[in-house]
């Protein structure tokens, strides 16, 4: 997450489960009786930590996704193939962006469709490069860092879901879209809030299909540190307050309230922020956003310590048993 620290930056079993139920009411001399069918229900599958840990790991692995790196077009490699696997159909966007300094950078946007024909969609996104330089740590500051929260836990957490959702299909009339962009951290303060989020920029102005429309999206961003705290970030609930709402519900009824308490968060200009102005499709922010922090952020954030060791898999599962609650729930009539 590129975030510019004046506090601004930038979740049935393999079926459908249908339960028939009869009660029958029946009189003095045993002559009539009614029936009642129950509503169809759909039952949510469990979101595998081990399984989102281990993205997580793989990513890490090919080294910082700084864009022009070979690491940036191994992980984009990688990932495409994931999409693949567990979506019905996959998008590339192999292009050039501006940076704040004026250098054109390698972009590679991906966007996976699940049930790609449903007008009814959801739009699930997280950034994946890290950041190029460690702007605040206490030494090496000029090097990449690992953005093992910051950027591939939120990919982790997407790629476990579109792998929960392969096995338990949904209604075939509710779609989902996950987009993982590319650039969002190769920005500064001195830039501008603009120069973070290219990839996300690039994808509102040129949507991987014409006229894209969702009916909600969500942000994931540092969603696997240990100890995180998803408060109701202020832009999300400027944006897109039902949706917020009914993430922080379904969180509640998923069991992670803990995580997600009814509490305002500070503004965050993330990619959420542009999805919202340029497509206009209420998109909320889930992002950890610690109490008493000196930046709004974690510790580890843009430091050298965002790696393997900040990733909690009872985070992950929190974010993603929360994020397929709202899915499913979204999937199932209402009674």
């Amino acid at each position: 997450m590129g975030k510019a620290f004046f506090m601004n930056k930038y979740i049935v079993a393999g079926c459908l489960i249908f339960c028939l139920s009869a009660c029958s009411n029946t009189n003095s001399d045993n002559t009539n009786s009614d029936q009642t069918i129950s509503t169809p229900s759909l039952v949510r599958p469990s979101f595998d930590s081990d399984s989102a840990y281990a993205y997580i790991a793989k990513q890490v692995s090919f080294g910082p996704r700084v864009p022009g790196t070979i690491s940036q077009k191994n992980t984009a490699e990688w990932m495409r193939q994931k999409l693949h696997q567990y979506c019905d159909s996959v998008y590339v966007q192999d292009v050039q962006v501006k940076a704040g300094n004026g250098k054109m950078l390698p972009c590679i946007n991906l966007i996976g469709a699940i049930n790609p024909q449903a007008t009814h969609r959801i739009l699930l996104m997280a950034h994946w490069d890290s950041r190029p330089w460690a702007d605040q740590d206490i030494k090496d500051t000029d090097k990449p860092i690992d953005g093992a929260d910051d950027g591939a836990s939120g990919v982790g957490v997407l790629l476990e879901l579109a792998r929960q959702i392969k096995s338990k299909p949904l209604p075939k009339d509710l779609g989902v879209d996950i987009l993982f962009a590319d650039v969002e951290d190769y920005g500064k303060t001195e830039w501008g809030d603009d120069s973070y989020a290219l990839g996300t920029q690039y994808w509102a102005h040129h949507p991987h299909v014409p006229l894209y429309k969702a009916e909600f999206g969500i942000l994931l961003d540092m969603v696997g540190g240990r100890n995180a705290r998803f408060p109701m970030e202020g832009q999300s609930a400027r944006y897109a307050s039902e949706a917020q709402q009914k993430v922080w519900q379904a969180a509640n009824a998923a069991g992670y309230s803990s995580f997600f308490p009814y509490t305002r968060g500070s503004d965050i200009t993330d990619d959420h922020v542009f999805v919202n102005e340029i497509l206009h499709i209420p998109t909320i922010d889930i992002i950890n956003l610690p109490s008493n922090s000196r930046t709004s952020f974690g510790d580890h954030w843009h430091t050298h310590n965002d790696n393997m060791e900040v990733i909690d898999k009872q985070t992950l599962k929190a974010v993603g048993e929360t994020l397929l609650q709202v899915i499913y729930q979204t999937a199932t009539p209402a009674a």
